[in-house]
């Protein structure tokens, strides 16, 4: 199974989020579950640097070693990167949400703050 967690600070902007494990939904190369979750994330993720202008801390596991994937949103950031940078975790979360409500035996989504 997938897991994402979002974590929220105090202000309920998303600053953060884990993916770990697998969805096992179909042979590698053919899990549609796996395919839609790592294009949605790593769009995310490109998306930051690309609209908002910086570059989220990434870390990521070797696939050898499991599903693996965990960035956060950097400090000190204008209002404007800010802003850019909501809508796009907040799109994340839509999606995977959207994913979890279809596939919920292969996708687990949690926020914490």
């Amino acid at each position: 199974m997938i897991k994402a967690s979002f974590k929220r600070d105090s202000e309920g902007d998303i600053v953060s989020v884990t993916l770990s494990g697998h969805a096992m939904n179909g042979e590698a190369g053919h899990d549609i579950v796996c395919a839609g979750v790592s294009a949605l994330t790593f769009n995310a993720v490109n998306s930051i640097e690309a609209l908002a202008g910086h570059q989220p801390i990434v870390d990521m596991a070797d696939e050898a070693e499991g599903g693996y994937l965990y960035f956060e949103i950097i400090a000190g950031l204008t209002e404007e990167k800010i802003q850019i940078t909501r809508i796009l975790m907040e799109s994340l979360l839509i999606g995977l949400t959207e994913i979890e409500e279809e596939y919920s035996q292969y996708v687990q989504v949690k926020t914490t703050k």
